[in-house]
């Protein structure tokens, strides 16, 4: 999403005109647009994120420049990876997404750095102590007995993750409240303790609260096709009742506004 709030709003959420989108052209616009990769450009003028105060990507190049083996774990289409000035000698990235590895391999292989494809949920395919450096950008979740064991004595695992409760606004407005289970999955609390648990040292974590607006239902469409695991399943057919609804409250009250959640976690191998 765009890292700034327009100082404008869209045209979503001025009052209806004959030039304003009608709710089934942009619902058909987002519907039709590509979903690979983590590229939110698509959001431009559309909807706004914050962005966390600690500059993930800025600081991933710097750690990066000085490393000598690093891995980047669930690396969507290469973007964030690909943001860096310089990569280490070895560099490889894993992807579980079949268009994205395709995305990442076209983006990386250029800068000398390795795609492999590796589902998720399954153990790393890398040596004991491979690497000195892994990082990830939004893990679905860090496998921490895995980090722990490709890091090399003294690698360092950094990382920004999705926090508790991210965007619950989007999914709670479609799916209900959640149970506290739910909306506290993914605390930094709990992932300090899963690193420590798996033997490595918690050097820093910091958490923040990010302000999300979304200013046509197109926005909404698109975000929940992207990220899909905020509304499991979602497709436009099934919620459109609840899309018109929400259509209408953003060409009245102006964009609808959400939260996200991010942590930095820094960890070390001993």
């Amino acid at each position: 999403m765009s890292p700034t709030t327009p100082s404008t709003p869209s045209p979503a959420s001025t009052p209806s005109t004959s030039s304003t989108p009608s709710f089934e052209e942009l619902v058909a616009e987002a519907a039709a647009a590509p979903t690979e990769g983590w590229d939110f450009s698509w959001f431009e003028g559309r909807a706004t994120e914050e962005r966390p105060s600690w500059g993930y990507a800025r600081a991933m190049g710097e750690r990066l420049a000085t490393a000598e083996a690093a891995l980047d774990i669930q690396t969507g289409g290469g973007e964030v990876l690909a943001s860096a000035r310089e990569l280490p000698r070895l560099t490889v990235a894993t992807e579980g997404w079949p268009p994205n590895v395709a995305k990442a391999t076209a983006l990386l292989h250029p800068r000398g750095a390795v795609v492999v494809a590796s589902p998720e949920d399954a153990p790393l395919p890398f040596s004991d102590a491979a690497f000195d450096l892994v990082v990830s950008r939004h893990p679905v979740t860090p496998h921490w007995t895995e980090i722990a064991r490709v890091l090399a004595p003294g690698g360092t695992y950094f990382a920004q993750h999705v926090g508790p409760s991210s965007a619950y606004e989007v999914v709670e407005y479609f799916l209900g409240p959640q149970p506290e289970g739910n909306r506290n999955a993914r605390h930094p609390d709990s992932e300090r303790a899963g690193a420590e648990a798996a033997g490595l040292e918690v050097v820093d974590l910091r958490a923040e609260r990010l302000r999300m607006e979304f200013h046509d239902i197109g926005a909404v469409v698109h975000f929940l096709r992207k990220v899909v695991w905020m509304v499991p399943g979602f497709t436009v057919d099934q919620y459109r009742t609840r899309l018109l609804d929400l259509h209408e409250r953003i060409v009245a009250d102006g964009p609808f506004v959400a939260h996200s959640s991010r942590h930095l976690i820094e960890a070390r191998r001993p």
